[in-house]
């Protein structure tokens, strides 16, 4: 199983670029992986900087909670585009996400595999609430008719992150078929008390809701 950790900021519009070639030299010229970091996506929603950060082992475990050794020059350099969200910023680690839900089926995963990040907004404190209504869901059909290999929720001050990981051909198979699954459209009236699109005003469907990668690396060893 991929350990993941995900960092939520500001992003100033239209430096995606910018920010990518920063971590594309130092993945480069540093090896994350001696540090049990194995890949990495960069995204962006809106004003949103999400960096997802996958690992071999829960860092919990293995004390490797490092990312790049050079973190500090990556900090100067993506600095004027990345800027910290929550309100009760105070150091690097408030910028790290909280999972609050996580699942995935029995068995071996697939070798291959797809991950959609979803972005949203959440109600203070109902994080329970939003397990709760996916629990119901996850013990029911709708994964598996989804391909669905794993799933993660995390919340940051009011911004909700929904990391979809799918089985890749079912997760093209299916990719504009949700609306037309009943137990899809359920879950979604249950979680609307809870999460709302992070724009709501350019929100047309939950295609609107998918944040764009920018930057993916993995290492080959």
């Amino acid at each position: 199983m991929v350990f993941r950790n995900v960092i939520v900021c500001h992003l100033v519009p239209g430096s995606e670029e910018i920010v990518g070639n920063v971590f594309g030299h130092y993945d480069q010229v540093t090896r994350p992986q001696d540090l049990g970091v194995i890949g990495r996506y960069l995204l962006s929603h809106h004003d949103l900087y999400l960096h997802v950060i996958e690992r071999e082992q829960d860092p919990r475990i293995s004390g490797q909670t490092r990312g790049l050794p050079a973190f500090q020059k990556i900090a100067e350099e993506i600095g004027p585009y990345v800027t910290p969200y929550p309100r009760y910023w105070k150091n690097p680690s408030d910028s790290v996400a909280k999972e609050f839900y996580h699942w995935a089926p029995e068995g071996e995963p697939p070798a291959h595999t797809t991950l959609t990040v979803i972005v949203g907004r959440i109600k203070p404190g109902a994080e329970p609430d939003v397990a709760r209504v996916f629990g119901e869901s996850d013990a029911g059909s709708l994964p598996r008719d989804l391909g669905v290999t794993g799933r993660w929720l995390y919340s940051i001050d009011d911004v909700y992150v929904h990391l979809l990981e799918q089985e890749s051909s079912a997760a093209e198979a299916t990719r504009d078929q949700h609306a037309d699954q009943p137990a899809f459209g359920k879950v979604m009236r249950d979680l609307a008390p809870y999460v709302e699109p992070y724009r709501p005003e350019s929100c047309h469907g939950p295609q609107d809701q998918v944040a764009d990668v920018f930057y993916r690396w993995r290492a080959q060893d």
